[in-house]
């Protein structure tokens, strides 16, 4: 095993982690107290759930990463299967937080999900 690239993981998770957390708990619910927020489409309610789906879908790249790594960090076990794996999860995760966090609002989901797709698909 690779001790830099294993604490690297671990560090990318710590950071995915305190990124979601103290987001939420410092900038998101702060920011949404404001009355001045845009209102998107059908309201500012809208405006809310896309910026918390941004914010958080930062924290499940990180943690795509985290993934990557530790299998950087294994001998023997980057495989482009293993790697395409681990990319085409973090994509579905992506889209579940996209479809549940908008209500199936925001669109992105199908694109999360159409790459995970495609992904897994390439390396089935």
């Amino acid at each position: 095993m690779n001790p830099a690239l294993a604490a690297a993981a671990i560090l990318t998770i710590l950071l995915a982690a305190a990124h979601s957390y103290l987001g939420e708990r410092y900038i998101l619910i702060r920011l949404f107290r404001r009355g001045d927020l845009p209102k998107l489409f059908v309201g500012t309610r809208f405006t809310q759930d896309t910026l918390r789906l941004a914010w958080h879908i930062t924290s499940v790249a990180a943690l795509g990463f985290a993934a990557l790594l530790g299998i950087l960090a294994l001998p023997g076990a980057v495989e482009p299967r293993r790697l395409g794996s681990v990319i085409g999860a973090t994509f579905v995760v992506s889209g579940l937080v996209a479809l549940i966090g908008s209500r199936g609002r925001h669109l992105s989901w199908i694109v999360f999900f159409s790459i995970a797709a495609l992904t897994f698909w390439v390396y089935r």
